[in-house]
């Protein structure tokens, strides 16, 4: 912990726990979390902003929600390896040579879809709900950054499973080991068709022909490490394809040893030599791609790459060149310590300067939403249903980029009227996030169909909503909340163009 205070040193006034305003405190947690609460502000003005983020950036010395703990506990299958979910809610196959019928595939799928329920709902209730606020928002980041979506094929099977063992135990870690946690889930490899990809020639079940398949590797590359501009040709895209050949899944009559569904396939791995990004990559089977990676990881492309995106999403739209040089040179100087390079973001004049200024993703404003009016979430569908209205769906960004975080992806007439009206209804009591979670059948319905569900509920308070926002709100809003009646004031306040920015 005392590092972590060194490394933060200066960046905000000493004795910063006797000086830090309710405004600073508000700003710290809608960037390092999701949003202000009450109680969290009082944290902070009682630590000190130095000590927050210090805390922050240590989790495992954050005593987690017990509450919280308990209901993720009913989670089981965030619990299951990929080859047990696979097993418990995949396909059937045949048996005794008996094809399963059409309605036993279809219940079946039906079974399955509590994977992405479960993994759903326990992502908004750890965001809401979690004192680890800073690991919630990297857990997010990176996901994000290495996007998987949940809709293709198999990997409504394995969308939770990928959160659970390839980005949250690695969200502060070395970036290396992230990347290559990623690359080896069968999530990504089912999203990204690296399981298609193997040496020309190779043949498949039942004798069939395979070859190269170059959309992970490009992928890789372009979003994940070098960047679009990161100095790689196609020559390097085909060369990292036949790295990758054989890098894929286990068939269901494989076990892998380690439960995780990958599996080094030697019969379709290209073994003549390569040549990737000037260098040369000898014969070596499996090895040949945690070289390649690691060769990846640690480019000064990718150091760049990951010091704007991690600056776009901390600091703005548009961040600072000289911080993102700043954050590139800390990630070569650590091996792509996460850590250590949000240290010195965390630290830098540039974040602490750009604090309200950065507009909310729909993700952003709906968790922020919910946590300033001091609602119990028991039921996260409304919320759910909001984002996928709002144009993102959680697990359903269908493309490898992921959502874009800027203002001018998300700021809108459209947009700015849906979420006035998730204001309104949050306000008056009108969402039934406080229920006990819906049944199966309501899981889909929009959140319109879900509004006044089990009777009027109570509206919320305005008088602790203005207390919590008024330091933050501009003379405008505060004129326009003072006018209205009060009835509507919660909403306002929800709603108002201030609340929409963090």
């Amino acid at each position: 912990m005392t590092l972590l205070f060194g490394m933060l040193s200066g960046a905000f006034p000493a004795a910063a726990a006797e000086r830090v305003s309710d405004k600073q405190a508000i700003q710290i947690l809608d960037r390092l979390g999701f949003g202000p609460t009450a109680a969290d502000v009082a944290h902070v003005k009682a630590v000190g902003i130095d000590r927050y983020i210090a805390e922050q950036l240590d989790p495992a010395s954050i005593a987690e929600n017990p509450e919280l703990t308990a209901r993720l506990d009913a989670f089981g299958t965030l619990k299951l390896s990929p080859v047990q979910l696979f097993v418990e809610y995949g396909p059937l196959r045949p048996v005794n040579g008996v094809k399963p019928s059409p309605d036993e595939q279809k219940a079946r799928r039906q079974r399955a879809r509590i994977i992405l329920q479960q993994a759903q709902d326990a992502r908004v209730l750890r965001a809401l709900d979690s004192r680890r606020q800073l690991q919630e928002v990297m857990v997010d980041f990176w996901f994000n950054h290495f996007n998987v979506f949940a809709g293709k094929g198999l990997d409504h099977l394995w969308i939770g499973a990928f959160e659970e063992q390839a980005i949250r135990p690695y969200a502060f870690g070395h970036f290396g080991d992230l990347l290559r946690a990623t690359a080896r889930h069968p999530a990504m490899i089912f999203y990204l068709d690296n399981a298609q990809n193997s040496a020309p020639g190779s043949k498949g079940p039942g004798g069939r022909d395979l070859g190269l398949n170059e959309n992970y590797a490009r992928e890789v590359m372009e979003l994940h490490t070098l960047g679009a501009d990161g100095g790689y040709s196609q020559d390097d895209v085909i060369a990292l394809a036949r790295i990758l050949t054989g890098w894929g899944l286990a068939r269901p009559n494989q076990k892998p040893p380690d439960g995780t569904g990958f599996l080094f396939d030697a019969s379709r791995h290209d073994i003549a030599p390569k040549h990737f990004l000037g260098r040369d990559i000898a014969p070596a089977g499996e090895a040949e791609a945690v070289e390649a990676l690691d060769l990846l990881a640690r480019s000064p492309a990718t150091a760049h790459h990951i010091a704007f995106e991690l600056a776009r999403y901390f600091v703005a739209d548009q961040p600072p060149p000289a911080l993102v040089d700043k954050l590139a040179a800390r990630y070569l100087a650590t091996d792509g310590d996460i850590r250590a390079i949000l240290q010195t973001l965390f630290a830098s004049g540039e974040f602490r300067a750009s604090l309200g200024g950065k507009y909310k993703t729909p993700y952003r404003y709906l968790l922020s939403a919910e946590r300033a009016a001091g609602v119990t979430v028991k039921n996260p569908r409304p919320l759910l249903n909001a984002m996928a209205r709002l144009g993102q769906p959680l697990y359903g960004c269908q493309t490898p980029d992921g959502y874009q975080d800027t203002a001018d992806k998300w700021l809108s007439p459209d947009a700015t009227m849906i979420r006035a009206g998730f204001a309104v209804a949050l306000a008056n009591g009108n969402l039934p996030v406080g229920d006990d979670p819906a049944p199966a059948e309501m899981m889909a319905q929009p959140v319109a169909a879900a509004i006044g569900r089990g009777g009027k509920r109570e509206p919320v308070e305005a008088a602790p909503v203005e207390r919590l926002l008024g330091p933050v709100l501009s003379a405008n809003t505060k004129t326009v909340v003072a006018e209205a009646p009060p009835a509507q004031r919660a909403a306002l306040l929800l709603g108002s163009p201030d609340f929409m920015r963090r």
